[in-house]
C-alpha cells in the first residue's frame, strides 16, 4: 500500500518504519526537507518531500504532527486528500492541576472528500518501533474509529500487516472516547500505576 506521512517526528518515523518493514510504500512529508530526508532516508522510505507530497501520494496519509498543528496542516493539504483514508494519531492533551485534559477542538473531525480515522494513538511511539509487538503471548491490540467501510478496510490492512489485531470501535462520533482513553492511561503511567489492570478480561469476571 502506498503511504503518505505527514510530519517528521518520532511517531512518524516509528510508525513509518513499521510499514516500510512490511513492504508498504512511504513516502515522508515536511515543511523542513532537510528533516523530511533524514527521516526517509533512516526508516528507507520510498521518498520524501512537502506535506503536500506526501499527502497527494498514499492511499493512506498519517496525520503525525503535534495535536495544536493537525487543523492547519491538513487544511493546508486538503486538495489532495479526497478519497483518502486519513488517519489522525495525535492526543489533543493539556496538563493541569487535575491531570491530564483534552482539547478536542485543535483536531478536525471531518476534512470534505477524505475518509477520517483515529487510530495509533494509545502507545508510545517507541512501540511501533518493536516489530510484531506480542505481550504476554497476544498480539497488540489497535483501537481504531471510522465513519467509512473502505478507512475501515484499509486501516486494518495497515494494522494487521504489523503483526498487530484491529478493533473498530465505531464512528468517529467515539474518537474522542480513544483520546479520553489516552489522558486516562498516560496520566496513570506517569503516577506509577498500571492501567490495563483495571480491565479483567471477561472471563474472569
Amino acid at each position: 500500500m502506498r503511504i503518505g506521512i505527514l510530519g517528521t517526528g518520532n511517531m512518524a518515523a516509528s510508525l513509518g518504519g513499521a510499514w516500510v518493514g512490511a513492504a508498504h510504500e512511504v513516502v515522508i512529508g515536511g515543511r523542513d526537507p532537510v528533516q523530511a530526508a533524514a527521516v526517509a532516508g533512516r526508516i528507507g522510505a520510498a521518498g520524501h518531500g512537502t506535506l503536500a507530497d506526501a499527502a497527494g501520494f498514499g492511499e493512506a496519509v498519517l496525520v503525525a504532527v503535534p495535536a495544536g498543528a493537525v487543523a492547519e496542516v491538513v487544511a493546508g493539504v486538503a486538495g489532495q486528500l479526497a478519497g483518502r483514508a486519513v488517519i489522525d494519531c495525535t492526543n489533543p492533551l493539556r496538563p493541569t492541576a487535575d491531570g491530564l485534559m483534552l482539547t478536542p477542538a485543535s483536531v478536525p473531525r471531518s476534512v470534505p472528500g477524505a475518509h477520517l480515522v483515529k487510530a495509533f494513538n494509545l502507545c508510545h511511539e517507541s512501540i511501533w518501533t518493536q516489530r510484531w509487538p506480542v505481550y504476554e503471548g497476544q498480539p497488540l491490540v489497535v483501537p481504531f474509529c471510522a465513519d467509512d467501510a473502505p478507512a475501515v478496510a484499509v486501516v486494518d490492512a495497515l494494522i494487521t500487516s504489523i503483526g498487530c489485531t484491529p478493533a473498530h470501535c465505531g464512528g468517529l462520533v467515539r474518537a474522542g472516547y480513544l483520546e479520553a482513553t489516552a489522558a486516562l492511561a498516560i496520566g496513570m503511567w506517569f503516577a506509577g500505576a498500571e492501567p490495563r489492570w483495571a480491565f479483567p478480561s471477561p472471563s474472569s469476571a
